[in-house]
């Protein structure tokens, strides 16, 4: 990816929000893995949300994709689901087909851990479990080229995981970041598709929600929902403020303000 000024905002004070000129489908897997801290970014840019439900019967999935076709950007949520589970799953076939049409016409595309995995599916890659179950905050070190890329924001900060999946990394693709257990945390292909392992968007509330709801996943991982917790009480903030700054920049990157 092409270096560029960063794209930071200051703290304080009222910035003067854009005319909606923009569209973002935003596929959503599950109610509680939702867009998080990337909504108030994406409205700064002036992007009105699409969301199609991949739960939803497959005629009304199929359309909300067909209506993607022509979007200024598609983002593609996590799930507790895998994406080798598509013999189980109705909805993972169509989205992948969905993913190679969009990414054979090179249009934005930013995928986010269940997400990132879909993409580099899509992209002819084998999506499988890791050797571990990360849940918690770990540091995501940007390689050489994820220094000139959004990614470059994350770096020193820990960053929100919650996943046992991995990917093989696609032909084609930039790695632009790893991290002690996954080596493929991030890539790209230049300035126009972008694909996380990790969580950016979690906020506090969506952290206390899926330690709830994943309450069973997380033990039976053999962590405490009571150190996750603390864990969030040190990390969340400067994260929240990494996640932002990544997404302030690539969106300007794909569509500058």
């Amino acid at each position: 990816m092409t270096e560029r000024p960063a794209t930071e905002r200051p703290a304080t004070g009222r910035q003067p929000v854009p005319p909606v000129t923009r569209r973002a489908v935003v596929v959503q897997h599950q109610p509680s893995v939702h867009l998080g801290n990337f909504a108030p970014v994406l409205a700064r840019h002036g992007y009105a949300i699409d969301l199609v439900d991949a739960s939803a019967p497959a005629p009304e999935f199929a359309a909300g994709l067909s209506r993607a076709r022509d979007a200024e950007l598609v983002i593609v949520l996590g799930s507790t689901d895998g994406v080798y589970d598509r013999g189980r799953l109705g909805y993972i076939d169509p989205e992948l087909d969905f993913l190679r049409a969009r990414l054979r016409e090179e249009r934005p595309v930013l995928g986010v851990c269940f997400g990132a995995q879909a993409v580099a599916a899509a992209l002819g890659s084998s999506v499988h479990p890791g050797p571990t179950v990360e849940v918690g905050y770990r540091v995501v070190e940007p390689t050489a080229a994820g220094a000139d890329s959004p990614v470059r924001h994350v770096a020193g900060v820990p960053m929100a995981e919650w996943h046992g999946d991995t990917f093989d990394l696609p032909d084609g693709v930039t790695l632009l970041a790893s991290s002690a257990a996954y080596p493929n945390e991030a890539f790209g292909i230049g300035e126009w598709m972008l694909a996380v392992q990790f969580h950016p968007e979690l906020t506090s509330a969506m952290h206390e929600q899926w330690l709830a709801g994943d309450e069973a996943y997380v033990t039976a991982a053999g962590y405490s929902p009571a150190a996750l917790r603390a864990e969030r009480a040190q990390h969340s903030d400067a994260m929240q403020t990494a996640s932002s700054r990544l997404l302030d920049d690539y969106l300007t990157r794909i569509a500058p303000l």
